[in-house]
């Protein structure tokens, strides 16, 4: 029984147990299930419609919810440590992998198999230390694979390229890799370009590369001697261009190796590497006898010496190029004038010594240049005098393009006269010089077409321009305005200058191409490129465009605009007004205002008078003008000092009438009411009214002084204009004072509505109150008197 007890109680814990704990589970699931979610969120911001980028973006694992929308994966320089299976597995599309400068140790066999599309892959500097041929198994549209720079001693037991018969562009090894073995390249018989970094590569199979029909470039930076020699002699058949880096100082092996294996490559590079002086034409006799080597490079080197080369054998090449890039020579301010070489440069075509610290070649030197064409002395010390002296009369009689860019030239004209007397000098560049101002005249060589002066610090062009040139590049400058007649002129480039209109047609009426780039063009018009008959393209772009309705109108319209502007439409932007700024001007929409400023303006003033006309008319229908009239004149007399009582009740009654009720008025009423006992004392305008005095404050002065107002209403005090001031003024006592001082007494009957509707006041005393009416028996106009006169004394 206890043992049933105690089986039950662990089936009750274990329900418990699992109760507590399910919740718990439920919560990890929706918490994973949230993060892959999320996860697939993240990549959003970071790929636009077929690429993403997390370059440096700190990540440990391959982003999840990449789809077969991905084309491009950039994941160069995270922490990933580890690719799976499945990673991959939905970026079927993909067409470029990046991966190098991680920290991936393993990739599982399976890893790529879903990237049957992929045509670049970099996996370099990581820390793999095995290579799987099951990664590229069905790469087998891949063309370019980098795997440089792991931990690997050797490319493994199989090869791991067979199966890539697209593979063009191959680049392998790393410092501790030792072994190439004759497998290694099976599968492969053309390479683009090829390049090993075997510095400790001492174990290689002869007849590894063998297998390679064609490698048009590769790359060998081996330092064991013994391997060297066994590579070049593998592609001494193949190789088209062969380069070789870090080769350092004893030359001899090298030297001999160049002498006994017959190599039909036709370029020889040398990189990242060290010559004496001494070593130097024993190198170039022994590459005299490759029959095929037309060009020979040399970069980011250092030559031990001060140039004194000495050799018993003359080295005859037509046709030979040399490129010389980042010489580090210490001593080049000892540098002899190579007077002991002078003899085997007549054949050299093509000539580049770039950033070497060249300051002057001697005249006769130079004259010995009989086949030069093209001579590059870019990134150097040349001054203008010694480059008058570099190009003396009777140098390079042959030489078609020259560029002294990036020097310490400061005078055109000089530059101008040094090169006058090259005949076939049909292309020069003399950009990033600092130029001082520009001479009107300058003397050319008649043959000159293309002209390079940008980045030069030039305010204004002039006439020392040739008009002979066909392509002129004057970008990078200072300029306000392109002033200069180039009849021959086809292209113009004037990017990064501070432009505001277009260059004027008719200096250069048959440019085809024009950059007027990063300026500050704020607009042109229709007619305006018009006038350039020949142009096939024009480069506005990321200009200050004042986006005005006319502008933007032509420039929405214009038949032309997709075959013409470069860049459109995206690197076309507003830059005023500001409601439309940083919008592309395709696809901006203006103000009515903006675009019919005239028209507005117009309807603008009609609706103005039109408003007037109303107020007017409304005012008159409405006697504005009176009410405010009035209102002012009731105010300027309510600032009057207040008087007493006694000081300004001077009369009984003031009377207003009409004149032409005068003889009525004053022959009747006024004898009647001053002849009375007591007599009453009237205020009549005739009068009593200030000589002098404006007579609407004799009114106002009058009503103010008189107990009483008595208005004798009649047809003609309707029409009365100072009576209608009179009643004016008492209307406003109306409301000023709150009581009824006005008595009226009808001359004659009047329709009530005869009386101005303005005096509702008055009105609706009429309407509300007795008033006193003339009476025509006479037997009634004692009592008439008798009310008039109780009226006035109420």
């Amino acid at each position: 029984m206890n043992v049933l007890r105690s089986i039950g109680l662990w089936h009750a814990e274990e329900t418990s147990f699992i109760i507590m704990i399910f919740p718990i589970w439920s919560l990890c699931f929706i918490s994973i299930a949230g993060a892959k979610s999320l996860s697939a969120e993240k990549i959003i911001p970071f790929c636009d419609v077929a690429h993403c980028n997390f370059h440096r973006k700190s990540l440990h694992t391959i982003p999840l919810g990449l789809s077969n929308a991905v084309l491009g994966l950039d994941l160069t320089s995270n922490s990933i440590v580890h690719i799976g299976d499945v990673d991959l597995k939905f970026a079927v599309n993909l067409r470029t992998l990046l991966l190098q400068s991680n920290s991936i140790q393993t990739i599982e066999d399976h890893a790529f198999d879903f990237l049957g599309k992929l045509e670049h892959l970099d996996l370099s500097w990581n820390n793999l230390t095995y290579l799987s041929p099951f990664w590229f198994k069905n790469l087998s549209s891949l063309q370019k694979l980098n795997i440089k720079g792991n931990s690997y001693l050797k490319l493994g037991k199989f090869p791991l390229f067979s199966g890539l018969q697209k593979l063009r562009y191959l680049y392998l090894g790393n410092d501790k890799f030792s072994t190439l073995q004759t497998k290694d390249f099976e599968g492969i018989s053309v390479l683009e370009e090829l390049e090993i970094e075997g510095q400790s590569l001492q174990q290689y199979s002869p007849g590894a590369l063998q297998s390679l029909e064609r490698i048009n470039h590769i790359i060998l930076n081996v330092t064991v001697s013994s391997t060297l020699r066994q590579i070049l002699n593998d592609v001494k058949n193949s190789v088209v261009f062969l380069e070789l880096r870090n080769i350092h100082r004893n030359l001899s092996p090298l030297i001999g190796y160049f002498r006994e294996i017959p190599m039909i490559a036709q370029k020889l590079g040398f990189r990242d590497s060290e010559f004496l002086e001494n070593e130097v034409f024993p190198l170039m006799e022994a590459l005299s006898d490759m029959s095929q080597l037309q060009e020979l490079e040399i970069i980011d080197s250092t030559l031990q010496g001060t140039g004194h080369f000495y050799t018993s054998r003359r080295i005859s090449r037509n046709g030979l190029i040399i490129t010389i890039r980042n010489l580090k020579i210490d001593s080049f301010y000892l540098f002899s004038d190579l007077s002991s070489v002078w003899y085997l440069v007549e054949n050299i075509t093509k000539l580049t010594i770039e950033n070497t610290k060249v300051f002057l070649v001697p005249c006769n030197f130079a004259k010995t240049f009989l086949s030069l064409q093209y001579l590059d002395f870019n990134t150097n010390l040349l001054q203008d005098l010694f480059l008058e002296h570099s190009l003396c009369p009777g140098s390079w009689p042959k030489l078609q393009t020259l560029n002294v860019s990036q020097n310490s030239l400061t005078h055109i004209d000089r530059t101008a006269r040094s090169v006058a007397h090259l005949v076939s000098l049909t292309n020069l560049d003399i950009s990033q010089n600092n130029l001082e101002q520009m001479p009107e005249s300058c003397l050319w060589p008649r043959s000159l077409k293309y002209l390079n002066i940008s980045g030069c610090r030039v305010e204004k062009l002039t006439g020392c321009i040739p008009d002979s040139l066909e392509i002129l590049d004057a970008s990078n400058n200072f300029l306000y305005d392109f002033k200069v007649s180039l009849p021959h002129l086809q292209e113009l480039y004037l990017k990064n200058n501070r432009l505001k209109v277009l260059p004027d047609a008719a200096f250069i009426p048959h440019v085809s191409f024009l950059t007027i780039r990063e300026n500050n063009v704020f607009m042109f018009s229709e007619q305006e490129l018009e006038t350039f008959i020949e142009l096939k393209m024009l480069d506005a772009r990321y200009n200050s465009f004042q986006c005005k309705c006319e502008f933007v109108s032509f420039v929405q319209s214009y038949p032309r605009r997709d075959n013409i502007f470069s860049g459109w439409p995206e690197n076309y932007i507003c830059d005023s007004p500001d409601y439309v700024k940083g919008e592309q001007i395709g696809v901006a929409r203006l103000q009515l205002t903006d675009c019919h400023f005239t028209s507005f303006v117009s309807i603008l003033c009609i609706l103005i008078i039109l408003i007037i006309l109303v107020a007017v008319f409304l005012c008159y229908k409405f006697h504005v003008i009176w009410y405010m009239r009035m209102t002012l004149a009731w105010l300027k007399a309510k600032r009057k000092p207040q008087r007493t009582h006694d000081q300004a009740v001077c009369y009984d009654a003031f009377i207003s009438y009409s004149e032409q009720d005068s003889e009525w008025v004053e022959n009747v009423m006024v004898q009647m009411l001053e002849q009375a006992n007591p007599p009453f004392k009237l205020c009549l305008h005739k009068r009593d009214f200030m000589p002098g005095k404006w007579i609407v404050d004799n009114i106002i002065d009058s009503i103010e002084k008189s107990s009483k107002t008595l208005f004798v209403l009649s047809e003609n005090f309707v029409r009365s204009e100072w009576c209608k001031y009179e009643l004016d003024f008492s209307h406003f006592r109306f409301f000023d004072e709150n009581n009824d001082t006005a008595i009226l007494v009808l001359l004659e009957p009047i329709p009530t509505k005869t009386i101005p509707e303005r005096f509702c006041k008055l009105r609706k005393l009429m309407n509300t109150k007795t008033y006193l009416e003339w009476p025509s028996d006479k037997d009634q106009q004692q009592l008439f008197w008798f009310n008039l006169k109780m009226a006035i004394k109420a």
